[in-house]
């Protein structure tokens, strides 16, 4: 068979031999790997109706058409196998030999704790570390994952237990199980009065897939209905067999409300890693872990909480976490305190980092800031070309379904940006799991931490996606780009709501409903205090009018502070009015919310009936 021949140049034609490609790769780089000029494979793929530049990144599809015309066969290559050759390249490993055995010392288990939603998982950590994590939740929900560690006495010796709290309902199933890859150990908890639920079954298997050992915690044994016996004969089925019933699983009944019999359960957890596990680390190495969590503080920058390990890791390290890279200036337990190094199996927050790692990405230590550069920005490139491949054609999530009607798109295109990298990691998931038939594709083009910018918005422009902002709103100009280039800027708080709208649009199932409504927004110039009606703000309304008894929600920094909050008192020097207009100047009373501070953004807003069409 003849080699394709284009403007009368000869191709060179394979024998089926493998050509290795990252994803995203561009005609270029195929063109390099079989020694052709990529004017030509340009002009193979207008042949095969194809219309592509030689430096564009492509699919693996559009790789795969072009190596079948060619004669040659097309590898993938996995981000993992590819992360692996680059850190080969510059003489590291990720997971290396920890040396001999005189260098290996114990290190406390590192525990996830899973089971069913409210069965008392939070409540359980809360218990552990006498404080209130739920307070601070959307819901009561855990939207976020952090890690924990706690000191314990067992047979007279203290041990000390690395915590991760994953978040614990339906929608956040890839951090549980990015959990329970990391962890030792195990807590199933169950409730006594509800039993076991398909979220229990769904944590057991994820844990049984990482293949750690399981500690049962039957919670709520102290409420009407409760029946651990119950739970154990439950469990049972599922391949967990209570010690005394002849197995080797350790059931230990708690009320997480009333602090009951913590202590022994604490007690369970080293027992079992003792019985079960070698846990053991080599502290004198170079540190090398995992990025559990990670968000944007204002004033501090990129803070990753991240989890030790092997070997350890000091302030004045230079590290690599996914493509963000940075030598540590600060390092946080997880009380907040200062800490000059942190050993194997502890969870502390890093400051000095360049950008935002995403949740689960590995990090390692090296020796010198350019090779952590030259690391980050080859991992950075390698994200945007697989990126870039995946962009196709700007819909609204009203008219989705006339579309889709009329065949004039086979995909949703999304833009997804939130509070912490681990919300944003789980609602990518649970959308890419919708199920939605054949009619449609969902495609996340790009995800990312911190407020929606102008950078999202051109990129959904281009490629007519819908914006998602979790937990955070649009910065500076980009709210006004959007709206003067009709992009599609959804804002959610909890992640429930995202995803059903999200699937009732794909579905054609949009009903007539409530919109919201923006009114104006109000910049705070001075916070004034008053012993009777609490913190009043002294405005600037920025845009729109402020009116009162409508809703509210405070920014700051492009965050979203507070939610449905009323402006209860409006003044315009001495006189109570109704409303403001945009230039004048003004006294705001949010009723009973103080929180606000010098720079905060008050946004009002109302809800009006909108019948979609």
């Amino acid at each position: 068979m003849q080699a394709p021949s284009v403007g009368g140049v000869m191709l060179p034609r394979g024998n089926g031999e493998t050509i290795r490609l990252s994803r995203g790769a561009s005609l270029t780089d195929f063109a390099e790997k079989i020694n052709a000029n990529p004017a030509s494979l340009v002009a193979v793929m207008m042949n095969l109706g194809e219309m592509v530049t030689a430096t564009q990144s492509v699919s693996d599809e559009t790789l795969q058409l072009l190596a079948d015309e060619m004669n040659y066969t097309v590898q993938i290559v996995s981000p993992e196998e590819e992360d692996r050759e680059l850190l080969e390249s510059f003489d590291l490993e990720f997971g290396e030999d920890e040396g001999s055995e005189d260098d290996l010392v114990v290190r406390p288990p590192v525990v996830t704790v899973m089971g069913h939603v409210d069965h008392g998982k939070t409540r359980l950590l809360d218990a552990i570390r006498k404080t209130n994590v739920i307070a601070g939740e959307a819901g009561g929900i855990t939207q976020h994952i952090g890690a924990y560690q706690v000191t314990t006495e067992v047979n007279e010796e203290d041990r000390k237990i690395t915590f991760i709290d994953t978040p614990g309902h339906e929608a956040f199933t890839a951090m549980r199980a990015r959990g329970a890859k990391s962890t030792d150990i195990a807590i199933l908890v169950v409730a006594a009065n509800d039993g076991v639920m398909p979220q229990t079954v769904e944590a057991l298997n994820h844990a049984k897939a990482a293949d750690v050992p399981i500690v049962v915690a039957v919670n709520k044994i102290d409420v009407e209905g409760a029946d651990p016996t119950k739970v154990r004969g439950q469990l049972t089925e599922y391949g967990l067999v209570a010690e005394e019933y002849g197995g080797d699983t350790m059931f230990v009944d708690i009320s997480a409300k009333q602090g009951l019999h913590i202590d022994s359960l604490l007690e369970a957890v080293i027992l079992t890693a003792d019985a079960s596990l070698d846990l053991r680390a080599n502290p004198t190495q170079d540190a090398q872990g995992i990025s559990i969590e990670s968000r944007l503080d204002r004033g501090r920058g990129a803070v990753a909480t991240v989890l030790v390990q092997r070997g350890t890791l000091r302030v004045g390290d230079t590290m690599v976490v996914g493509d963000a890279y940075g030598r540590v200036r600060a390092m946080l337990d997880d009380n907040g305190n200062n800490v000059a190094e942190a050993g194997p199996s502890t969870p502390v927050q890093v400051l000095g980092l360049t950008n935002v790692p995403g949740a689960g990405d590995n990090f390692i230590v090296v020796d010198e800031d350019r090779t952590a550069r030259q690391i980050a920005e080859k991992r950075a490139a390698r994200e945007r070309n697989a990126a870039f491949a995946k962009r196709t054609r700007r819909v609204s999530l009203e008219d989705l379904d006339k579309v889709l009607k009329a065949g004039e798109v086979q995909q949703l295109n999304l833009i997804i940006k939130g509070d912490a990298s681990g919300s944003v990691e789980a609602l990518e998931s649970s959308l890419l799991q919708l199920d939605v038939g054949e009619e449609v594709d969902i495609r996340v083009l790009h995800r990312g931490v911190g407020a929606v910018t102008e950078s999202d918005i051109d990129l959904a422009m281009g490629s007519d996606a819908i914006v998602i902002g979790f937990n955070v709103r649009a910065a500076g100009r980009a709210a006004q780009m959007a709206e003067r280039e009709g992009v599609d800027v959804r804002y959610y708080s909890v992640i429930y709501q995202a995803i059903e709208e999200i699937e009732a649009a794909l579905k054609g199932m949009l009903k007539p409903e409530y919109e919201e409504v923006e009114l104006g927004t109000a910049e705070i110039r001075e916070v004034f205090r008053s012993s009777k009606l609490g913190n009043i703000a002294g405005v600037l309304i920025r845009s729109g009018e402020v009116k009162r008894n409508t809703k509210a929600r405070l920014i700051r920094d492009g965050k979203v502070i507070a939610e449905n909050l009323n402006i209860e008192g409006l003044r315009r020097f001495k006189d109570d009015v109704t409303e403001i207009r945009e230039g004048f100047e003004g006294g705001i009373n949010l009723g009973n919310f103080n929180d606000i501070k010098v720079d905060d953004v008050i946004a009002t807003y109302e809800m009006r009936e909108k019948p979609r069409v």
